[in-house]
């Protein structure tokens, strides 16, 4: 069995999926279809840009998706199709990748509510006033209860369960400070404060969920043509309205990304292929489930080689 898994925030480079975009028609067409949707030319900006302009939130998150979504035509131009795959999985905005990969949401519908996404998540909270961290060598458990006690007054969650020995807390700035503090006194290898403008996937988002709610609501979801594992559950779902439902849930709920690859792996999954920038997940997952096989699919190269 196989699952495509599709990338969130994080992967994104100058140049991402420019070759694809040259070698394949298909891959370029999508690039033209987001820039199409969201009036202006992201494409410029994703292959000739500054990459601290395409790491701001509303950026990051279509540029992502476009280069996962040229990747999986790409895929199709050679006889692979969302058929081939059993389930299918993103990490955090990977999740809507993954949907319109499926069939679930159109390509310019994605972008556009990519494009929102961002915009929402980066006006929840003021820039300074929220942060995140990566604790490396705790346990998920270890690391809520910590959270927990550190929290005081202030919002500091467990936002990213991504494999056995990292998760990713998020919440008020001085609150994830002294909760990293916390975990390295309990043994943390290691707690370090991310470059993000945000405190994603804490309830401190709930003001981007509600925009998302509304947005939601407005846009056509069909069934997946095969079941995502979704974020917040880490179980499969096909229902268009349990999908909307989620999607809305994940803006400000933990990403069980662990217990997703885990729970695919049990299902009987042994091969993971990773589509579209970067290579995060791959190690993510090589960490879950290590008896399985990891693929990424990011350049031409990546594809041709499938062929044999």
């Amino acid at each position: 069995m196989r699952a495509f898994v599709f990338p969130g925030q994080g992967a994104q480079t100058i140049g991402m999926g420019r070759e694809l975009a040259e070698t394949y028609p298909a891959a370029r067409d999508v690039f033209d279809q987001v820039d199409e949707a969201l009036g202006e030319k992201l494409s410029d900006l994703i292959w000739n840009g500054d990459i601290e302009t395409l790491t701001l939130t509303q950026n990051a998150q279509p540029a992502l998706m476009a280069t996962s979504m040229a990747a999986f035509r790409a895929l199709e131009a050679e006889g692979i199709n969302i058929q081939d795959a059993n389930f299918v999985a993103g990490h955090s905005l990977g999740e809507y990748s993954a949907l319109c990969a499926a069939g679930s949401l159109t390509l310019e519908d994605t972008a556009r509510l990519l494009r929102l996404r961002g915009q929402a998540m980066q006006e929840a909270v003021p820039v300074g006033q929220g942060a995140m961290a990566a604790i490396l060598g705790l346990d998920f458990e270890t690391v809520e209860r910590i959270a927990r006690d550190a929290a005081g007054d202030e919002v500091v969650e467990a936002a990213n369960d991504n494999d056995p020995a990292q998760v990713v807390i998020s919440g008020h700035k001085e609150a994830v400070e002294r909760a990293a503090e916390a975990m390295k006194a309990a043994g943390a290898k290691r707690a370090m404060m991310l470059p993000v403008s945000a405190p994603f996937h804490s309830m401190l988002m709930q003001p981007a969920a509600a925009v998302m709610a509304d947005a939601l609501a407005g846009v056509d979801i069909q069934p997946p043509a095969v079941p995502l594992i979704a974020n917040v559950r880490a179980e499969a779902v096909i229902e268009p309205g349990a999908i909307r439902r989620l999607l809305v849930e994940q803006v400000t709920g933990t990403v069980r990304w662990r217990e997703s690859i885990a729970n695919m792996a049990e299902a009987g999954v042994s091969e993971f292929w990773e589509i579209g920038a970067g290579k995060a997940l791959s190690g993510m997952i090589r960490r879950i489930a290590r008896d399985a096989t990891v693929r990424n699919i990011g350049v031409p190269a990546d594809v041709v080689a499938l062929r044999g």
